[in-house]
């Protein structure tokens, strides 16, 4: 009788062998998945709502440095400044749409085009601007200034304040800004607050026509703000700007931090947030 070999009777094993058809159609899913997810951000993002943040005290006292807000994309119609990285895909602006005076704006800083900038709209196409001793002029007619109480602003890692004058306490010993707070209300009865923090070289100005298809833009922080009333330079004035610069309208706050939480600490997320600022719409 002759010896039997055990191992010739096992089956060989292919290390080439495909997957079953159960796994291959599971990473087609997650793929797949990804893929409509991440349309469905660009395209958000894109024509509907996208979140910005505020890095400046330049649009003070409506927005502070922290505060988190949804601008609308549609409110001005779209171009190529709506897409994520401003990809040239749309040429010129389509669905166009003024802005209104009053209204507070996102759009691409000029001349780089390449920061998101945040103002409000003073003159419309054909206005006539100047500012004489702190004043707005529009076409010749002082736009109401009045006086309110002083903004008080709490100091934090977020917040300094913007000179030795304005540094005092509260009730409770705890340092705040005070500004000088003022009303402004436009032609066409839009009201808001500004700050006047004392005479500056910008609180007079020559008188600017604004061009067609542009916008004469400011911050509520007047006297600490680089805007239409300074010319177009990288990183400072902004010009008049073109309004196929628009990139959206504010329109609701979803979140506001003085910057004092720290990661390591998650109990510092919640007492960070000003969240009686948090849901506040323009």
């Amino acid at each position: 009788m002759s010896e039997t070999n055990s191992d010739a009777a096992k089956p060989a094993i292919d290390s080439t062998a495909k997957k079953p058809a159960a796994a291959e159609k599971k990473d087609e899913g997650f793929f797949s998945f990804l893929f409509w997810l991440v349309l469905a951000v660009v395209v958000l993002r894109s024509f509907i709502i996208s979140p910005f943040n505020i890095p400046s005290e330049s649009m003070l006292p409506r927005l502070l440095t922290g505060d988190y807000l949804f601008a609308t994309k549609w409110s001005y119609g779209y171009s190529k400044y709506s897409l994520p990285f401003s990809l040239p895909l749309i040429p010129g602006r389509i669905f166009a749409s003024q802005p209104e005076r009053g209204d507070v704006v996102i759009f691409k800083a000029p001349p780089g085009n390449d920061v998101d900038y945040i103002k409000r709209v003073i003159g419309l196409p054909g206005d006539e601007i100047q500012i004489r001793s702190g004043q707005v002029f529009i076409n010749g007619k002082a736009v109401p200034k009045q006086r309110l109480d002083d903004f008080i602003l709490p100091v934090s890692p977020n917040t300094d304040c913007y000179a030795p004058e304005f540094e005092t306490t509260d009730k409770d010993g705890k340092p705040v800004c005070h500004y000088p707070q003022f009303r402004e209300t436009l032609p066409n009865g839009k009201s808001y607050n500004v700050l006047d923090l004392g005479t500056t070289p910008q609180d007079d100005t020559g008188v600017y026509i604004v061009p067609e298809d542009h916008l004469f833009l400011m911050g509520d922080n007047r006297d600490n703000s680089m805007d239409s009333r300074f010319p177009a330079v990288e990183g400072q004035g902004i010009g008049i700007v073109p309004q196929g610069n628009l990139v959206g309208k504010a329109a609701i706050m979803m979140f506001s931090t003085d910057g004092s939480a720290e990661w390591i600490k998650p109990w510092t997320w919640f007492t960070a947030a000003r969240w009686s600022r948090i849901g506040g719409t323009f």
